[in-house]
């Protein structure tokens, strides 16, 4: 019988916490929740599976508390959705370049944020399901572990990023556009501009090093992995 997914609700709101973590549980997710930054980086993550993250809290702010989990190897795969009221460009690219796997603005329809982790964790099933590596241009993509080795040297992405280098390698030679990258890697999940796109981007060339002159930015198009 598979284990049950466990999500930590990470808001100092009482009521949304209360709403959300009564929603999780009918949608089968066991949820444990936490309403400050000590009290959420002081939880077990060895059987965390998912981190809903608010951005303003008391102490210690979300960007903050991503930063930490992310530098925790314990910590540092489990996709973060950052949930929160500040809605501007710069905060949502500072949650992106800083490894969340998306950005969603309050108030956000339950329906909405149930169809998210639904994807989130349908592509993790299918990582487990089907492992697989691939050798492109000397790298050795692990796509079990959303991860790229070069010169042996492993290098991991968010699962965004990962799957838009796959895509990308997918239909290597040909222009991809910014409108099938949303389609593809966002689908209808979540409404996203082209900066969302660009910052992911950036990410992946920045983690490719050297090798990132295989991605070339076709201006005002999109972009084409180099064939």
């Amino acid at each position: 019988m598979e284990r049950m997914k466990k999500i930590l609700l990470v808001d100092d709101e009482p009521d949304l916490l209360e709403v959300i973590g009564y929603n999780l549980k009918k949608e089968g997710y066991s949820v444990v929740t936490a309403s400050t930054g000590n009290e959420a980086l002081s939880q077990n993550f060895s059987d965390i599976d998912l981190i809903i993250l608010d951005v303003m809290l008391p102490g210690m702010n979300g960007f903050d508390i991503c930063r930490t989990l992310k530098a925790e190897p314990l910590s540092a795969d489990i996709p973060i959705i950052f949930l929160t009221a500040k809605n501007t460009d710069i905060d949502e690219i500072i949650g992106l370049e800083i490894g969340a796997e998306d950005y969603i603005v309050k108030p956000v329809s339950l329906n909405k944020l149930m169809a998210r982790i639904r994807t989130i964790f349908r592509r993790d099933n299918a990582k487990q399901a089907e492992p697989q590596k691939l050798i492109v241009e000397g790298m050795v993509i692990d796509v079990d572990n959303y991860s790229v080795i070069i010169d042996e040297r492993t290098i991991s992405f968010t699962r965004k990023e990962f799957s838009t280098l796959i895509y990308l390698i997918q239909n290597r030679g040909r222009i991809v556009t910014r409108d099938s990258l949303l389609d593809k890697i966002w689908g209808d999940e979540v409404v996203v501009g082209a900066r969302t796109i660009d910052v992911h981007i950036r990410k992946i060339r920045e983690k490719l090093g050297e090798k990132d002159e295989l991605i070339e930015t076709l201006k005002g198009i999109g972009y084409r992995f180099k064939k």
